[in-house]
């Protein structure tokens, strides 16, 4: 690979205004906010990656994120040799700044593929047309209803993921809605983002099956412990293990305690090095992993897509979440990616850059 050292570390703060309030788990925005990195090697090609910057989700700010890499890890960086294993190792020794280390696991495969000459998605012998989802988020009944058969009937999608956490009355009310307007044929998923407890989820699970719903992701608070196993049996569905699996022990203890599916973050694990370890780990235990929804514009996704397109199939085959820029009235790429029947092509060239309009990227700083 030769020495390729990183010769300029880059941070650009951004803001893209959404279309309407967004309502998330203990999160309610106007905006989005990303931290986009690029690394410049001594050859003249750049790694790039996209944060996603919520308070609540990776406890950063814009500010506190960019004071980070100013700090901790731009010194350590800045001459790094990218196929020098020690001393990419030493990056990940400061304890916490998940964050900031996805990004930067991120953007060195940025640049090994470019290196390589060929894309992410294809050295992990994936497929090029990568299987996407939709997330309906929290709105009332008629208008979640409404969303979600315009966008199977605009993009294709065959899977919706569907927040509840409104109350279980409403989460029903929702579903109903939901399945009358999209019809049996597309399949469902249900996030209450762990707001009920574990007495009121089997029966809450119970109802959901009535609707032909596929799984729920984090009913209520668990840890990966016997009492989790109790849940996962008392449950008539899968249970899809999504806000306290960070980091590959965490997955492996609830897969020692019998997960059936496991929702990876490209930047809540630390970035495609620890999720593929997650993946394999859970594949060869015949769990499900899928790539969840972490708020990404069309960069961002694109970047979660390289490890999507070449997960595994087992059970369930959920496609990805990475599909919120579909949402967003602006971008700072040349071209958006596209939705078509529930696909998107990932690109045949490697290289997160060639995509970024930088002129574009300082307009949009906050």
């Amino acid at each position: 690979m030769g020495a390729h050292r990183i010769e300029r570390v880059e941070l650009f703060p951004v803001r893209i205004p959404y279309p309407r309030p967004m309502q998330w788990a203990g999160l309610a925005e106007t905006a989005a906010d990303y931290m986009v990195l690029r690394l410049v090697t001594d050859c003249g090609i750049d790694g790039v990656a996209e944060g996603t910057v919520k308070t609540t989700w990776t406890s950063t700010t814009l500010r506190s994120l960019a004071v980070a890499f100013e700090e901790l890890f731009v010194p350590k960086l800045m001459g790094l040799a990218i196929d020098d294993e020690k001393a990419v190792a030493a990056l990940w020794r400061p304890r916490e700044h998940s964050l900031a280390k996805a990004m930067i696991d991120v953007a060195l495969w940025d640049i090994r593929a470019q290196v390589a000459g060929t894309p992410l998605w294809q050295i992990w012998e994936g497929r090029r047309d990568a299987a996407v989802s939709w997330v309906v988020t929290r709105q009332a009944p008629a208008k979640m209803a409404a969303e979600a058969a315009d966008m199977v009937a605009r993009h294709g999608f065959d899977t919706l993921k569907v927040k509840g956490g409104q109350g279980i009355a409403t989460d029903m009310d929702v579903l109903s809605a939901i399945r009358a307007a999209v019809g049996d044929g597309i399949r469902i998923y249900v996030d209450p983002n762990q707001d009920y407890t574990a007495e009121q989820s089997p029966d809450y699970c119970r109802r959901l099956a009535d609707f032909g719903v596929l799984m729920v992701e984090d009913p209520c608070p668990y840890l990966p412990d016997a009492a989790f196993t109790r849940l996962q049996g008392d449950c008539a569905l899968p249970i899809l293990v999504d806000n306290t699996c960070r980091d590959f022990p965490s997955a492996r203890l609830y897969v020692e305690h019998g997960a059936r599916a496991i929702n990876l973050k490209l930047l809540k694990a630390r970035g495609y090095t620890e999720n593929w370890r997650i993946a394999r780990y859970a594949a060869a235990h015949n769990v499900d992993v899928n790539i969840g929804l972490f708020g990404e514009s069309s960069l961002g996704a694109l970047a979660a897509l390289q490890i999507s397109a070449a997960l595994p199939r087992l059970r369930y085959d959920l496609p990805s979440e990475a599909t919120l820029f579909l949402l967003l009235p602006d971008e700072y790429v040349h071209e958006p990616l596209r939705v078509r029947d529930g696909r998107i092509r990932l690109p045949d060239a490697p290289g997160f850059g060639r995509m970024v309009d930088w002129d574009k990227v300082r307009r949009l700083a906050p």
